[in-house]
Protein backbone atom coordinates (compact mmCIF):
# COMPACT_ATOMS: atom_id res chain seq x y z
CA UNK A 1 0.00 0.00 0.00
CA UNK A 2 2.78 2.45 0.90
CA UNK A 3 4.59 1.73 -2.38
CA UNK A 4 1.34 2.29 -4.30
CA UNK A 5 0.79 5.68 -2.63
CA UNK A 6 4.37 6.79 -3.35
CA UNK A 7 4.05 5.73 -6.97
CA UNK A 8 0.76 7.61 -7.28
CA UNK A 9 2.37 10.75 -5.90
CA UNK A 10 5.22 10.49 -8.40
CA UNK A 11 2.74 10.11 -11.23
CA UNK A 12 1.02 13.29 -10.11
CA UNK A 13 4.30 15.19 -9.99
CA UNK A 14 5.28 13.96 -13.43
CA UNK A 15 1.94 14.81 -14.91
CA UNK A 16 0.99 11.23 -15.67
CA UNK A 17 4.39 9.95 -16.85
CA UNK A 18 5.03 6.33 -15.90
CA UNK A 19 8.41 4.69 -15.46
CA UNK A 20 8.91 1.14 -14.32
CA UNK A 21 11.69 1.72 -11.75
CA UNK A 22 12.92 4.62 -9.66
CA UNK A 23 15.88 6.13 -11.52
CA UNK A 24 19.18 7.01 -9.81
CA UNK A 25 22.04 9.20 -10.94
CA UNK A 26 24.67 6.50 -11.42
CA UNK A 27 22.48 3.86 -13.02
CA UNK A 28 20.03 5.89 -15.13
CA UNK A 29 20.74 9.63 -15.35
CA UNK A 30 24.49 9.70 -15.73
CA UNK A 31 24.45 7.66 -18.98
CA UNK A 32 22.09 10.24 -20.46
CA UNK A 33 24.27 13.14 -19.35
CA UNK A 34 27.38 11.44 -20.68
CA UNK A 35 25.78 10.92 -24.07
CA UNK A 36 24.33 14.40 -24.52
CA UNK A 37 25.68 16.88 -21.98
CA UNK A 38 29.08 16.41 -20.35
CA UNK A 39 31.03 17.34 -23.44
CA UNK A 40 30.23 20.91 -22.33
CA UNK A 41 28.96 20.57 -18.78
CA UNK A 42 31.78 18.77 -17.01
CA UNK A 43 33.99 19.58 -14.06
CA UNK A 44 37.02 20.10 -16.27
CA UNK A 45 35.10 22.71 -18.29
CA UNK A 46 33.99 24.83 -15.31
CA UNK A 47 36.86 27.28 -15.91
CA UNK A 48 35.37 28.01 -19.35
CA UNK A 49 31.92 29.49 -18.59
CA UNK A 50 31.19 30.28 -22.24
CA UNK A 51 31.17 26.52 -22.81
CA UNK A 52 29.93 25.07 -19.51
CA UNK A 53 27.76 27.96 -18.21
CA UNK A 54 29.28 27.08 -14.83
CA UNK A 55 27.40 23.77 -14.70
CA UNK A 56 28.97 20.32 -14.27
CA UNK A 57 26.83 17.21 -14.67
CA UNK A 58 29.50 14.53 -14.50
CA UNK A 59 29.29 14.15 -10.70
CA UNK A 60 26.18 14.20 -8.48
CA UNK A 61 27.87 16.38 -5.86
CA UNK A 62 28.44 19.10 -8.46
CA UNK A 63 24.72 19.13 -9.27
CA UNK A 64 23.62 19.03 -5.64
CA UNK A 65 25.81 21.98 -4.73
CA UNK A 66 23.03 24.06 -6.22
CA UNK A 67 25.02 25.24 -9.20
CA UNK A 68 23.49 28.46 -10.43
CA UNK A 69 23.03 30.18 -13.75
CA UNK A 70 22.46 33.83 -12.93
CA UNK A 71 19.82 33.82 -10.17
CA UNK A 72 18.07 30.67 -11.36
CA UNK A 73 18.66 27.48 -9.39
CA UNK A 74 19.65 24.72 -11.76
CA UNK A 75 17.99 21.93 -9.77
CA UNK A 76 15.43 21.87 -6.96
CA UNK A 77 15.19 18.29 -5.63
CA UNK A 78 11.57 17.20 -5.69
CA UNK A 79 10.47 20.00 -8.03
CA UNK A 80 11.28 19.28 -11.66
CA UNK A 81 9.16 22.12 -13.02
CA UNK A 82 11.23 24.60 -11.00
CA UNK A 83 14.53 23.05 -12.05
CA UNK A 84 16.41 24.59 -14.96
CA UNK A 85 18.04 21.23 -15.64
CA UNK A 86 14.59 19.95 -16.66
CA UNK A 87 12.94 22.99 -18.21
CA UNK A 88 15.80 23.59 -20.66
CA UNK A 89 15.29 20.11 -22.07
CA UNK A 90 11.74 20.95 -23.12
CA UNK A 91 12.14 24.63 -24.02
CA UNK A 92 10.68 25.73 -27.36
CA UNK A 93 13.22 28.56 -27.60
CA UNK A 94 16.09 27.31 -29.84
CA UNK A 95 18.51 29.67 -28.07
CA UNK A 96 17.71 28.08 -24.69
CA UNK A 97 16.82 24.52 -25.54
CA UNK A 98 19.38 21.90 -24.55
CA UNK A 99 21.36 20.19 -25.91
CA UNK A 100 22.28 23.34 -27.82
CA UNK A 101 22.19 23.00 -31.61
CA UNK A 102 21.45 19.30 -31.43
CA UNK A 103 18.52 16.94 -31.60
CA UNK A 104 16.46 17.02 -28.38
CA UNK A 105 16.55 14.16 -25.91
CA UNK A 106 14.00 11.44 -26.41
CA UNK A 107 10.74 11.52 -24.46
CA UNK A 108 11.93 8.56 -22.37
CA UNK A 109 15.21 10.27 -21.50
CA UNK A 110 13.46 13.47 -20.44
CA UNK A 111 10.95 11.46 -18.40
CA UNK A 112 13.81 9.69 -16.62
CA UNK A 113 15.45 12.99 -15.66
CA UNK A 114 12.14 14.50 -14.53
CA UNK A 115 11.36 11.53 -12.33
CA UNK A 116 14.89 11.51 -10.90
CA UNK A 117 14.55 15.17 -9.87
CA UNK A 118 11.04 14.57 -8.51
CA UNK A 119 12.36 11.76 -6.31
CA UNK A 120 14.96 14.07 -4.78
CA UNK A 121 17.83 13.21 -7.13
CA UNK A 122 18.92 9.89 -5.56
CA UNK A 123 22.52 8.91 -6.35
CA UNK A 124 22.17 5.13 -6.37
CA UNK A 125 25.23 2.89 -6.28
CA UNK A 126 28.42 4.30 -7.73
CA UNK A 127 30.25 1.85 -10.01
CA UNK A 128 33.42 0.39 -8.51
CA UNK A 129 35.43 1.28 -11.61
CA UNK A 130 34.77 4.15 -13.96
CA UNK A 131 37.24 3.69 -16.75
CA UNK A 132 35.01 3.89 -19.80
CA UNK A 133 35.32 6.66 -22.37
CA UNK A 134 33.10 9.70 -22.08
CA UNK A 135 31.69 12.00 -24.72
CA UNK A 136 33.30 14.85 -22.80
CA UNK A 137 36.77 13.75 -23.82
CA UNK A 138 39.18 10.88 -23.61
CA UNK A 139 39.90 9.57 -20.11
CA UNK A 140 43.47 10.37 -19.13
CA UNK A 141 45.37 7.10 -18.76
CA UNK A 142 46.63 6.31 -15.27
CA UNK A 143 49.88 4.93 -16.66
CA UNK A 144 51.70 6.98 -19.27
CA UNK A 145 53.42 5.16 -22.11
CA UNK A 146 56.87 5.85 -23.52
CA UNK A 147 57.07 7.83 -26.74
CA UNK A 148 60.46 7.97 -28.46
CA UNK A 149 61.59 10.76 -30.76
CA UNK A 150 64.53 10.10 -33.07
CA UNK A 151 67.24 12.51 -34.14
CA UNK A 152 70.24 12.27 -36.46
CA UNK A 153 72.59 13.81 -33.87
CA UNK A 154 75.57 11.75 -32.74
CA UNK A 155 77.77 12.37 -29.71
CA UNK A 156 81.55 12.91 -30.03
CA UNK A 157 83.64 9.75 -30.19
CA UNK A 158 85.11 10.55 -26.77
CA UNK A 159 81.71 9.87 -25.21
CA UNK A 160 82.00 6.21 -26.31
CA UNK A 161 78.25 6.21 -27.04
CA UNK A 162 77.87 5.42 -30.75
CA UNK A 163 74.55 5.73 -32.52
CA UNK A 164 72.03 8.53 -33.05
CA UNK A 165 70.47 10.24 -30.05
CA UNK A 166 66.91 9.36 -29.08
CA UNK A 167 64.63 11.21 -26.67
CA UNK A 168 62.03 9.22 -24.72
CA UNK A 169 59.16 10.82 -22.79
CA UNK A 170 56.30 9.27 -20.83
CA UNK A 171 53.52 11.12 -22.62
CA UNK A 172 51.68 8.42 -24.54
CA UNK A 173 49.31 7.45 -25.91
CA UNK A 174 49.02 10.57 -28.06
CA UNK A 175 45.76 11.64 -29.71
CA UNK A 176 46.10 12.04 -33.48
CA UNK A 177 46.62 15.49 -34.98
CA UNK A 178 43.69 15.94 -37.33
CA UNK A 179 44.15 19.57 -38.42
CA UNK A 180 46.94 22.06 -39.12
CA UNK A 181 46.89 25.57 -40.60
CA UNK A 182 49.41 28.36 -41.25
CA UNK A 183 48.40 31.96 -40.66
CA UNK A 184 48.48 34.03 -43.89
CA UNK A 185 51.71 35.77 -42.83
CA UNK A 186 53.36 32.48 -41.94
CA UNK A 187 54.11 33.56 -38.39
CA UNK A 188 51.71 31.18 -36.65
CA UNK A 189 50.78 27.53 -36.97
CA UNK A 190 47.56 26.13 -35.50
CA UNK A 191 47.27 22.42 -34.72
CA UNK A 192 44.23 20.50 -33.47
CA UNK A 193 43.60 17.31 -31.50
CA UNK A 194 40.51 16.19 -29.61
CA UNK A 195 39.31 19.06 -27.42
CA UNK A 196 42.37 21.26 -27.92
CA UNK A 197 43.92 23.69 -30.41
CA UNK A 198 47.53 24.83 -29.98
CA UNK A 199 48.82 28.04 -31.53
CA UNK A 200 52.56 27.90 -32.27
CA UNK A 201 54.77 30.97 -32.72
CA UNK A 202 57.06 30.00 -35.60
CA UNK A 203 59.66 32.62 -34.73
CA UNK A 204 60.42 30.67 -31.53
CA UNK A 205 58.83 27.25 -32.19
CA UNK A 206 56.93 27.61 -28.92
CA UNK A 207 53.18 27.51 -28.19
CA UNK A 208 51.68 30.90 -27.41
CA UNK A 209 48.07 29.89 -26.80
CA UNK A 210 46.01 26.78 -26.15
CA UNK A 211 42.27 26.79 -26.85
CA UNK A 212 40.24 24.24 -24.91
CA UNK A 213 36.76 25.83 -25.02
CA UNK A 214 35.98 23.53 -27.92
CA UNK A 215 33.26 20.93 -28.24
CA UNK A 216 34.74 17.49 -28.87
CA UNK A 217 36.82 16.65 -31.92
CA UNK A 218 38.82 19.15 -33.96
CA UNK A 219 38.59 18.14 -37.63
CA UNK A 220 39.70 21.26 -39.49
CA UNK A 221 41.30 24.66 -38.90
CA UNK A 222 41.38 27.68 -41.18
CA UNK A 223 42.64 31.25 -40.75
CA UNK A 224 40.66 34.01 -42.42
CA UNK A 225 42.34 35.69 -45.42
CA UNK A 226 43.35 38.69 -43.29
CA UNK A 227 44.51 36.45 -40.45
CA UNK A 228 42.22 38.05 -37.87
CA UNK A 229 40.03 34.98 -37.30
CA UNK A 230 40.60 31.27 -36.80
CA UNK A 231 37.79 28.85 -37.62
CA UNK A 232 37.74 25.63 -35.59
CA UNK A 233 35.54 22.82 -36.94
CA UNK A 234 34.57 19.66 -35.09
CA UNK A 235 31.97 18.44 -32.64
CA UNK A 236 30.43 15.16 -31.53
CA UNK A 237 29.97 12.45 -34.16
CA UNK A 238 26.29 11.49 -34.58
CA UNK A 239 25.25 14.19 -32.09
CA UNK A 240 26.09 17.75 -33.04
CA UNK A 241 28.55 19.83 -34.99
CA UNK A 242 30.73 22.54 -33.51
CA UNK A 243 32.05 25.52 -35.46
CA UNK A 244 33.78 28.33 -33.57
CA UNK A 245 35.42 31.56 -34.65
CA UNK A 246 38.21 33.00 -32.50
CA UNK A 247 39.88 36.37 -32.90
CA UNK A 248 43.63 35.97 -33.27
CA UNK A 249 44.60 39.00 -31.17
CA UNK A 250 43.32 37.97 -27.75
CA UNK A 251 42.01 34.53 -28.82
CA UNK A 252 38.52 35.28 -27.57
CA UNK A 253 35.50 33.41 -28.91
CA UNK A 254 33.72 35.58 -31.48
CA UNK A 255 30.98 33.22 -32.68
CA UNK A 256 29.76 29.72 -31.94
CA UNK A 257 27.99 28.71 -35.13
CA UNK A 258 25.50 25.98 -34.25
CA UNK A 259 23.05 24.09 -36.36
CA UNK A 260 24.89 21.16 -37.89
CA UNK A 261 23.47 17.94 -36.48
CA UNK A 262 26.69 15.97 -36.86
CA UNK A 263 30.39 16.75 -36.66
CA UNK A 264 31.75 19.54 -38.89
CA UNK A 265 34.55 18.01 -40.94
CA UNK A 266 35.79 20.87 -43.11
CA UNK A 267 35.67 24.66 -43.46
CA UNK A 268 36.70 27.26 -46.01
CA UNK A 269 36.76 31.07 -45.91
CA UNK A 270 35.48 33.07 -48.87
CA UNK A 271 38.39 34.92 -50.54
CA UNK A 272 37.14 38.25 -49.18
CA UNK A 273 36.66 36.81 -45.67
CA UNK A 274 33.00 37.78 -45.37
CA UNK A 275 31.64 34.25 -45.67
CA UNK A 276 32.52 30.83 -44.32
CA UNK A 277 31.46 27.45 -45.70
CA UNK A 278 31.21 24.40 -43.43
CA UNK A 279 30.91 20.75 -44.48
CA UNK A 280 29.35 18.23 -42.12
CA UNK A 281 28.63 14.57 -41.57
CA UNK A 282 24.96 15.62 -41.46
CA UNK A 283 25.19 15.57 -45.31
CA UNK A 284 24.93 19.36 -45.62
CA UNK A 285 27.07 22.38 -46.38
CA UNK A 286 26.25 25.67 -44.71
CA UNK A 287 27.43 29.09 -45.85
CA UNK A 288 27.65 31.68 -43.08
CA UNK A 289 27.80 35.44 -42.82
CA UNK A 290 30.99 35.77 -40.75
CA UNK A 291 30.20 39.16 -39.21
CA UNK A 292 26.68 38.26 -38.06
CA UNK A 293 27.22 34.53 -37.52
CA UNK A 294 24.08 33.70 -39.50
CA UNK A 295 23.40 31.02 -42.11
CA UNK A 296 22.99 32.35 -45.65
CA UNK A 297 22.02 29.02 -47.18
CA UNK A 298 22.23 25.28 -46.60
CA UNK A 299 23.10 22.89 -49.44
CA UNK A 300 21.44 19.48 -49.10
CA UNK A 301 22.36 17.84 -52.40
CA UNK A 302 24.68 15.15 -51.04
CA UNK A 303 23.36 11.75 -49.96
CA UNK A 304 26.11 11.03 -47.42
CA UNK A 305 28.80 12.69 -45.28
CA UNK A 306 30.34 15.86 -46.70
CA UNK A 307 34.02 15.79 -45.79
CA UNK A 308 35.49 18.97 -47.22
CA UNK A 309 34.63 22.27 -48.89
CA UNK A 310 36.66 24.91 -50.75
CA UNK A 311 35.78 28.25 -52.38
CA UNK A 312 36.75 29.13 -55.94
CA UNK A 313 39.21 31.99 -56.59
CA UNK A 314 36.54 34.70 -56.98
CA UNK A 315 34.17 33.25 -54.38
CA UNK A 316 31.22 32.91 -56.74
CA UNK A 317 31.19 29.13 -56.28
CA UNK A 318 32.45 26.49 -53.91
CA UNK A 319 33.16 22.80 -54.29
CA UNK A 320 32.76 19.78 -52.02
CA UNK A 321 34.04 16.26 -51.30
CA UNK A 322 31.63 13.59 -50.10
CA UNK A 323 31.33 10.02 -48.92
CA UNK A 324 28.72 9.55 -51.65
CA UNK A 325 31.68 9.31 -54.10
CA UNK A 326 31.08 12.67 -55.73
CA UNK A 327 31.96 16.30 -55.41
CA UNK A 328 29.72 19.22 -56.26
CA UNK A 329 30.19 22.75 -57.58
CA UNK A 330 27.66 25.07 -55.93
CA UNK A 331 26.65 28.67 -56.57
CA UNK A 332 27.60 30.77 -53.54
CA UNK A 333 24.82 33.30 -53.95
CA UNK A 334 21.92 30.88 -54.32
CA UNK A 335 23.13 27.56 -52.92
CA UNK A 336 22.10 25.88 -56.16
CA UNK A 337 24.16 22.95 -57.41
CA UNK A 338 25.86 23.68 -60.73
CA UNK A 339 27.89 20.55 -61.55
CA UNK A 340 28.71 17.13 -60.19
CA UNK A 341 32.31 15.94 -60.03
CA UNK A 342 32.28 12.23 -60.83
CA UNK A 343 34.50 9.51 -62.22
CA UNK A 344 35.48 7.63 -59.09
CA UNK A 345 33.94 4.65 -57.29
CA UNK A 346 35.63 5.59 -54.01
CA UNK A 347 34.78 8.04 -51.22
CA UNK A 348 36.02 11.56 -51.96
CA UNK A 349 37.74 12.77 -48.78
CA UNK A 350 39.53 15.91 -49.90
CA UNK A 351 39.14 18.80 -52.29
CA UNK A 352 41.15 21.94 -53.03
CA UNK A 353 41.04 24.75 -55.58
CA UNK A 354 43.94 26.35 -57.41
CA UNK A 355 43.95 30.02 -56.32
CA UNK A 356 44.40 31.49 -59.81
CA UNK A 357 43.17 28.99 -62.41
CA UNK A 358 40.27 27.64 -60.33
CA UNK A 359 41.19 24.09 -61.26
CA UNK A 360 39.66 21.65 -58.77
CA UNK A 361 41.69 18.81 -57.22
CA UNK A 362 39.82 16.00 -55.52
CA UNK A 363 40.96 12.73 -53.97
CA UNK A 364 40.15 10.21 -51.27
CA UNK A 365 40.25 6.46 -51.03
CA UNK A 366 41.27 6.53 -54.67
CA UNK A 367 45.05 7.03 -54.30
CA UNK A 368 45.27 9.30 -57.36
CA UNK A 369 44.18 12.94 -57.52
CA UNK A 370 41.52 13.94 -60.06
CA UNK A 371 41.90 17.37 -61.67
CA UNK A 372 38.66 19.01 -62.88
CA UNK A 373 37.79 21.99 -65.06
CA UNK A 374 35.52 24.19 -62.88
CA UNK A 375 33.62 25.50 -65.92
CA UNK A 376 32.54 22.10 -67.20
CA UNK A 377 33.28 19.67 -64.31
CA UNK A 378 35.15 17.50 -66.83
CA UNK A 379 38.12 15.59 -65.46
CA UNK A 380 41.27 16.82 -67.17
CA UNK A 381 43.65 14.28 -65.65
CA UNK A 382 44.01 11.72 -62.91
CA UNK A 383 47.51 11.62 -61.51
CA UNK A 384 49.67 11.79 -58.42
CA UNK A 385 51.82 9.39 -56.49
CA UNK A 386 51.27 5.79 -55.46
CA UNK A 387 49.69 5.16 -52.08
CA UNK A 388 46.54 4.04 -50.32
CA UNK A 389 44.49 7.23 -49.95
CA UNK A 390 44.66 11.00 -49.72
CA UNK A 391 43.15 12.56 -46.60
CA UNK A 392 43.73 16.23 -47.44
CA UNK A 393 44.97 18.42 -50.29
CA UNK A 394 46.60 21.83 -49.75
CA UNK A 395 47.73 24.53 -52.19
CA UNK A 396 49.86 27.58 -51.45
CA UNK A 397 48.43 31.07 -51.95
CA UNK A 398 50.34 31.59 -55.21
CA UNK A 399 49.39 28.22 -56.65
CA UNK A 400 52.96 27.01 -57.11
CA UNK A 401 52.67 23.79 -55.09
CA UNK A 402 50.07 21.10 -54.37
CA UNK A 403 50.52 18.91 -51.27
CA UNK A 404 48.68 15.71 -50.32
CA UNK A 405 48.32 13.90 -46.99
CA UNK A 406 48.71 10.16 -47.53
CA UNK A 407 47.03 7.33 -45.70
CA UNK A 408 50.27 5.42 -46.28
CA UNK A 409 52.18 7.94 -44.14
CA UNK A 410 53.58 9.82 -47.14
CA UNK A 411 53.33 13.55 -47.84
CA UNK A 412 53.66 14.30 -51.53
CA UNK A 413 54.24 17.52 -53.42
CA UNK A 414 52.79 17.76 -56.92
CA UNK A 415 53.33 20.11 -59.83
CA UNK A 416 50.06 22.08 -60.24
CA UNK A 417 50.50 22.29 -64.02
CA UNK A 418 51.37 18.69 -64.84
CA UNK A 419 50.16 16.85 -61.70
CA UNK A 420 53.52 15.04 -61.61
CA UNK A 421 54.99 14.15 -58.25
CA UNK A 422 57.90 16.34 -57.18
CA UNK A 423 58.88 15.09 -53.72
CA UNK A 424 57.78 12.54 -51.13
CA UNK A 425 58.24 12.83 -47.36
CA UNK A 426 57.81 9.94 -44.94
CA UNK A 427 55.91 11.03 -41.82
CA UNK A 428 56.04 7.65 -40.07
CA UNK A 429 52.29 7.15 -39.62
CA UNK A 430 48.99 7.95 -41.33
CA UNK A 431 48.89 11.63 -42.28
CA UNK A 432 45.50 13.21 -41.61
CA UNK A 433 46.28 16.87 -42.32
CA UNK A 434 48.61 19.04 -44.38
CA UNK A 435 49.05 22.77 -44.89
CA UNK A 436 51.47 24.82 -46.94
CA UNK A 437 52.51 28.38 -46.08
CA UNK A 438 51.63 31.32 -48.34
CA UNK A 439 55.06 31.31 -50.00
CA UNK A 440 55.02 27.59 -50.69
CA UNK A 441 58.24 27.11 -48.76
CA UNK A 442 57.13 25.18 -45.66
CA UNK A 443 54.72 22.30 -45.20
CA UNK A 444 53.05 21.30 -41.94
CA UNK A 445 51.63 17.84 -41.36
CA UNK A 446 49.51 16.27 -38.64
CA UNK A 447 49.56 12.53 -38.15
CA UNK A 448 48.13 9.56 -36.29
CA UNK A 449 51.22 9.39 -34.08
CA UNK A 450 50.15 12.63 -32.38
CA UNK A 451 52.92 14.85 -33.72
CA UNK A 452 53.14 17.87 -36.00
CA UNK A 453 56.01 18.01 -38.41
CA UNK A 454 57.40 20.99 -40.32
CA UNK A 455 59.07 20.32 -43.66
CA UNK A 456 61.07 22.29 -46.20
CA UNK A 457 58.94 22.16 -49.35
CA UNK A 458 61.88 22.45 -51.74
CA UNK A 459 64.10 19.60 -50.62
CA UNK A 460 61.61 17.60 -48.46
CA UNK A 461 63.84 18.14 -45.42
CA UNK A 462 62.34 17.70 -41.95
CA UNK A 463 62.67 20.96 -40.05
CA UNK A 464 60.98 20.27 -36.71
CA UNK A 465 58.79 17.87 -34.78
CA UNK A 466 56.25 19.54 -32.48
CA UNK A 467 53.99 18.17 -29.77
CA UNK A 468 51.69 19.73 -27.18
CA UNK A 469 49.62 18.11 -24.46
CA UNK A 470 47.69 18.63 -21.26
CA UNK A 471 49.02 20.72 -18.35
CA UNK A 472 50.83 23.09 -20.74
CA UNK A 473 53.38 20.44 -21.71
CA UNK A 474 55.04 20.84 -25.09
CA UNK A 475 58.06 19.79 -27.11
CA UNK A 476 59.97 21.19 -30.06
CA UNK A 477 62.71 18.98 -31.51
CA UNK A 478 64.99 19.45 -34.51
CA UNK A 479 66.50 16.48 -36.36
CA UNK A 480 69.93 17.89 -35.43
CA UNK A 481 69.07 17.20 -31.78
CA UNK A 482 68.27 20.72 -30.58
CA UNK A 483 65.35 20.61 -28.16
CA UNK A 484 63.06 22.89 -26.17
CA UNK A 485 59.97 22.19 -24.14
CA UNK A 486 58.14 22.66 -20.89
CA UNK A 487 60.33 22.29 -17.80
CA UNK A 488 58.07 19.62 -16.33
CA UNK A 489 58.56 17.56 -19.46
CA UNK A 490 62.28 17.90 -20.09
CA UNK A 491 63.29 17.29 -16.48
CA UNK A 492 61.92 13.75 -16.87
CA UNK A 493 63.34 13.18 -20.35
CA UNK A 494 65.43 10.08 -21.05
CA UNK A 495 68.17 10.33 -23.66
CA UNK A 496 69.80 7.34 -25.27
CA UNK A 497 72.51 6.74 -27.86
CA UNK A 498 72.98 3.29 -29.31
CA UNK A 499 70.37 2.07 -26.80
CA UNK A 500 72.56 3.21 -23.91
CA UNK A 501 71.44 5.98 -21.51
CA UNK A 502 73.02 9.41 -21.79
CA UNK A 503 73.16 11.02 -18.35
CA UNK A 504 76.12 13.39 -18.55
CA UNK A 505 74.64 16.91 -18.44
CA UNK A 506 77.69 18.25 -20.28
CA UNK A 507 76.85 16.11 -23.29
CA UNK A 508 73.23 17.25 -23.33
CA UNK A 509 73.84 20.96 -22.74
CA UNK A 510 74.63 21.85 -26.39
CA UNK A 511 71.22 20.50 -27.39
CA UNK A 512 69.35 22.98 -25.23
CA UNK A 513 69.78 25.89 -27.62
CA UNK A 514 66.22 27.14 -28.10
CA UNK A 515 67.30 29.77 -30.60
CA UNK A 516 68.16 27.06 -33.10
CA UNK A 517 64.56 25.84 -33.07
CA UNK A 518 63.23 29.23 -34.10
CA UNK A 519 65.65 29.21 -37.01
CA UNK A 520 64.53 25.76 -38.05
CA UNK A 521 60.86 26.81 -37.92
CA UNK A 522 61.72 29.58 -40.38
CA UNK A 523 63.19 27.03 -42.78
CA UNK A 524 66.86 27.63 -42.07
CA UNK A 525 69.40 24.83 -42.21
CA UNK A 526 71.01 24.13 -38.86
CA UNK A 527 74.60 23.21 -38.15
CA UNK A 528 75.33 20.14 -36.06
CA UNK A 529 75.65 20.71 -32.27
CA UNK A 530 79.14 21.61 -31.08
CA UNK A 531 80.49 19.65 -28.14
CA UNK A 532 83.39 21.25 -26.32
Amino acid sequence: MIRFVVSLCVLCVLGGESLAADPTYWQDVRPIFRKHCVVCHSERKLSEPELSAGLALDKPENIKKGAKSGKVIVMVPGKPDESLIVTLLTSKDPKRAMPLDADPLSADEIATIRKWVALGAPEGTKPKADDGPTVGGPVRPVRKLDVTFSTKATLPKTANLPGALELTLKIGPLPPVAAVAFSPDGKLLASGVYGRVTIWDLSTAKPVKTLTNILGAVNDLKFSPNGKLLAVAGGQPSARGDLRLFDTTEWKLVHSLGGHLDTVSGVSFHPDGTKLASASFDKTVRVWNVKEGKVLHTFTGHSDFVYMVAFGPDGTWYTTASKDRTGRIIDTATGKGLFTLSGTDQEVLAVAVHPTTGQIMAAGNDPLVSWYDPKTAERARRAGGPGTSNNEIAVDAKGTLVVTAGGDGTIRTLNPKTAAQIRAMQAGSVVFAVAVDADGKRIASGAADGTIKLWDATDARLLLTLWSGADDNWLSLAPEGFVAGSDALLTKANWKAGNKPVTDARLLKPLKDAGQLGKAAQGQKLAEPVWK
